[in-house]
């Protein structure tokens, strides 16, 4: 079968001879057969690069299968303006170009580098600064077309303009070496030229483009930020080794003078400018080149984008995409660690010391404890970073890491029993095996799981006398006993001095709740009120430990008015039967039934009851240290949240129904079957048990005759049903529910965080001995309270010391660093956070190169062929020339010679 393109035959048409069906093709060659090109201007015997430079469109019709004819028309024929579409406005030539500098546009469009070498260096006259209809000139087509040479060659002229433009056109589409070109210009030589965005720009010099229609790019906009955003590494290094940065955004509530003009002038542009200056910052590829320390910039920058977020509502998705960003960036390169050293540099940043990795104490994590302060739960949940917190966690505990649960359980059992042995031993001697083991944060955490569970144990055994219920009834007293049983041993003894006084096991409950409370000032002490407050479980042992000293405190009130009755009964009186007590000493005989409300034992009593429950509520704290209650635990915590955002709703509904409906009732008290709505109070119960179908409906029933007012309750009561256990009820569990299921796709990380968070609570130095050995100075606490006094006159004397020898250098002129000059020479974590920098730059752009086979490189492939077309078509035709110069000489040598053989054949 016949290739259908063995031949192509070229006709020069007059728009009335055009056919009437064409296709728009590009045309690159092929068996060329000329006939006449007299309509273009041209001849027959013109060479082929004359006739593709010719200013037409070339268009194909189709005639027969193998015989294609191809027809030149002018630009402004019908059937052209025809095929030019609703695009055309596009693409069309200016209207005030002259065929020159339509023809140079061209040139540097296509990558003719001849044609565009020529008209630079033969035509004087030239416009190098001429534009198309889409405001382009020939450096913004070259460059956008990625011709270096062309590009190179422009760069020559010294009257070029938009250089800008076309630096930032080179930059988005990736071109290295162009924009290494255009860097080389002269204009660069001002380092402000990299600095300063168009907006900044626009008053100086035609270095961007200013028309109607503005730039191409955002006007705040600088080079280093756009290679930033198109994750350029090169580009962006070669920025930052000339000078360029970007500069932070000022703060969100700002009020300086350029924030506030800009916000008047445009609040949009002012907030993208913003924003744009963020996803510079937080592109990886500026973070890992621009920063010392990427990680902690990473890090701030992620929780400076989140707060943003909940500030800047309209743009909330922006801000959380460059937050998660920065995540995954410090993500990706914990991701590339090789060694324990790499994961160490990681998380915990900068060491004051060279050799800081390889000593054998425990590494600071101070990076992973901003990680989960700013709750990046990837990064904490991370198998590297979860191998490192393992070691640690059984640190001092070789090979239990490796044992069964069975062996973990027995040996939390035996820590549990030997609890005040083991403390003992700590006290003694800190610095012992035991001291070691016991430092440890596994052993810290068991220790004070047992502790905290004997405490429990002794709330319960607290109660444990009334179990079976009280012997006496509210309304009896002791004397109503036998004289002479247990509860009546003293004729004198005033009733409530056999209840008030606090029992041995309520006295161990108080030492419990006292070292817990020193625990949580030694806590605040150490971290700091604002640091102590970030915490929610914090808020819940604030509460629970407040709630029982002010029980505690209520108790010792009322024994301190009973005791002191007692001590004027036994003062005044010898038995106290059958007379007549003062009624302030009379009240302390009374049975339970008959005291007042606002009785201290009884405040005391329901002040206790909470804080138990309080108590118990506190067992959540530890159960993220399982897998298995741990994302139960968390999702507990999330449906809190939900409950309190679903009781703003609750309340304002509730409100509305138990107003209107004591306002509707609050006549009736009396005439109704029962006393529902008629007072506040009334109105708060009915509506809140019917919420669980415990309301009769005959609430709303008048003995009397008022059938409108009746009906009226029937309708909002049932109204208020529908809306509360139909409506928001069931969206209560709907967001329970979605709360649930988010926690349960994410199971895995969302517990290795909280886990995290739990083991590292037991990380810090302190707080080894459990509630309430606690309470006993140690002799290691003694030793470093002295070593902290010794420590602070040591930093006033070295101050003193500093200050006076810089007042010294100040006045002999000197520097206070001449003495010793600082090394410039990089640490450890810097040489690490190097050699991780590069594998992540290594792995982004082999997986950039994987993905980037699109439609741009296979335009990029057709840019080249067509600019090595013109080239070899120069080739060509200076050979054409060279030939023809041959062939001339030739003749002209061959010419004598013919007359001198002509001669001698004559004679």
């Amino acid at each position: 079968m016949r290739n259908p393109l063995s031949r192509v035959e070229l006709y020069a048409l007059s728009p009335a001879e055009a056919p009437t069906v064409y296709i728009l093709c590009d045309f690159l060659g092929g068996n060329i057969s000329c006939k006449t090109f007299s309509w273009l201007g041209l001849t027959s015997r013109r060479s082929s690069e004359q006739v593709a430079a010719a200013p037409c469109f070339l268009c194909v019709y189709i005639q027969t299968w193998t015989t294609y004819t191809v027809c030149f028309m002018s630009p402004d024929s019908p059937a052209a303006t025809a095929l030019r579409g609703p695009a055309y406005m596009f693409s069309a030539p200016s209207v005030s170009l002259t065929e020159v500098e339509q023809r140079f546009l061209e040139a540097a469009e296509y990558g003719n580098i001849p044609e565009v070498r020529r008209m630079l260096l033969h035509v004087p006259s030239l416009n190098v600064n001429a534009v198309d209809y889409m405001g382009q000139n020939a450096l913004q087509l070259a460059v956008a077309n990625e011709h270096l040479e062309v590009t190179e060659l422009l760069l020559g002229r010294a009257d070029l303009a938009r250089v800008g433009d076309a630096l930032l056109l080179a930059i988005s589409k990736g071109y290295v070496r162009i924009t290494e070109a255009l860097l080389g210009h002269p204009s660069f030589r001002d380092a402000r030229r990299l600095t300063a965005s168009p907006a900044q720009a626009d008053m100086l010099d035609d270095f961007y483009a200013y028309d109607e229609d503005g730039t191409r790019f955002s006007h705040d906009v600088t080079p280093v930020i756009l290679a930033a955003h198109c994750q350029e590494y090169e580009i962006v290094y070669t920025l930052l080794s000339k000078g360029a940065r970007i500069d932070p955004p000022h703060d969100y509530f700002c009020g300086c003078d350029s924030c506030n003009y800009q916000q008047q002038f445009d609040s949009f542009s002012h907030s993208r400018s913003r924003i744009n200056a963020y996803r510079g910052l937080a592109s990886p590829a500026y973070l890992s080149l621009s920063n010392e320390d990427p990680v902690l910039a990473a890090l701030e920058l992620s929780n400076e984008l989140a707060m943003l977020a909940n500030i800047e509502k309209e743009f909330k998705n922006d801000y959380c995409r460059l937050s998660s960003q920065c995540k995954d960036y410090v993500v990706g390169l914990l991701d590339l660690c090789r060694s324990t050293e790499e994961v160490e540099a990681i998380l915990s940043g900068e060491t004051d010391s060279e050799d800081s990795y390889d000593m054998p104490g425990r590494p600071s994590l101070t990076r992973l404890k901003l990680a989960i302060k700013y709750e990046l739960k990837k990064f904490v949940a991370h198998p590297n970073c979860q191998q490192q917190l393992l070691s640690i966690w059984y640190e001092n505990l070789p090979g239990l890491r490796q044992q069964t649960t069975a062996i973990k359980l027995l040996v939390v059992l035996a820590v549990a029993i030997g609890l005040p042995g083991l403390a003992v031993a700590y006290w003694v001697a800190p610095c012992s095996r035991v001291g070691s083991v016991m430092r440890s944060p596994f052993m810290k955490f068991v220790a004070h799981a047992s502790s905290f569970t004997i405490f429990l144990g002794l709330l319960i055994l607290n109660a444990a006398d009334r179990f079976a219920g009280t012997t006496l009834l509210p309304n009896m007293t002791h004397h109503q006993h036998p004289e002479g049983s247990p509860l009546n041993p003293d004729p004198l003894l005033l009733y409530r001095m056999t209840t008030t006084p606090f029992t041995w096991m309520e006295i161990l409950i108080i030492s419990w709740v006292m070292g817990m409370i020193w625990a949580e000032v030694k806590e605040i002490w150490s971290q700091g009120p604002g640091e102590y407050l970030v915490e929610p479980w914090n808020f819940l042992d604030f509460g629970m430990l407040a709630i029982f000293l002010a029980s505690f405190s209520c108790r010792f009130s009322a024994l301190r008015h009973a005791d002191l009755a007692q001590t004027y009964v036994h003062a005044h009186y010898t038995t106290l039967i059958n007379i007549t007590l003062p009624p302030e000493i009379e009240y302390f005989t009374l049975a339970r039934i008959d005291w007042l409300p606002s009785d201290p034992q009884l405040v005391s009593e329901g002040l206790y009851a909470v804080a138990v429950v309080l108590s118990f509520s506190r067992i959540a704290y530890i159960l993220p240290a399982n897998e298995s209650f741990g994302p139960l635990q968390i999702s507990l915590g999330r449906t809190v949240k939900d409950i309190f955002k679903f009781m703003v709703i609750f309340i304002l509904v509730f409100l509305a129904f138990m107003i209107g409906m004591f306002n509707l009732y609050s006549y009736y008290l009396g005439a109704k079957q029962n006393d529902a709505f008629t007072t506040l109070e009334e109105s708060f119960k009915t509506l809140f048990w019917a919420i669980f179908g415990l309301s009769e409906v005959r609430s709303v029933v008048i003995n009397n005759g008022h059938k409108f007012i009746e009906n009226i309750g029937y309708v909002l009561y049932g109204v208020y049903n529908v809306t509360m256990v139909i409506v928001l009820l069931n969206m209560l569990i709907a967001m329970i529910n979605s709360s649930f299921q988010e926690i349960e796709d994410d199971a895995d990380v969302e517990w290795k965080f909280a886990r995290a968070k739990l083991w590292f609570s037991y990380f810090e130095e302190g707080r080894t001995l459990p509630v309430p050995f606690n309470l006993v100075p140690s002799p290691k606490s003694m030793l470093g309270l002295v070593t902290a006094i010794k420590s602070l006159l040591l930093q006033f004397a070295e101050r003193h010391i500093v200050e006076k020898t810089e007042t010294q250098l100040n006045q002999l002129g000197e520097s206070k660093n001449s003495g010793y000059g600082a090394s410039t020479s990089p640490t450890r974590y810097q040489k690490i956070m190097k050699r991780l920098i590069k594998r992540y730059i290594i792995k982004a752009q082999a997986d950039r190169e994987s993905d980037e086979i699109t439609e741009g490189e296979l335009k990029e492939i057709k840019q080249d062929i067509s600019s090595l077309r013109y080239e070899l078509l120069e080739e060509k035709a200076q050979n054409m020339e060279t030939l023809d110069g041959l062939l001339r000489r030739l003749g002209e040598i061959s010419t004598p010679a013919q007359r001198c053989e002509d001669v001698q054949l004559k004679y």
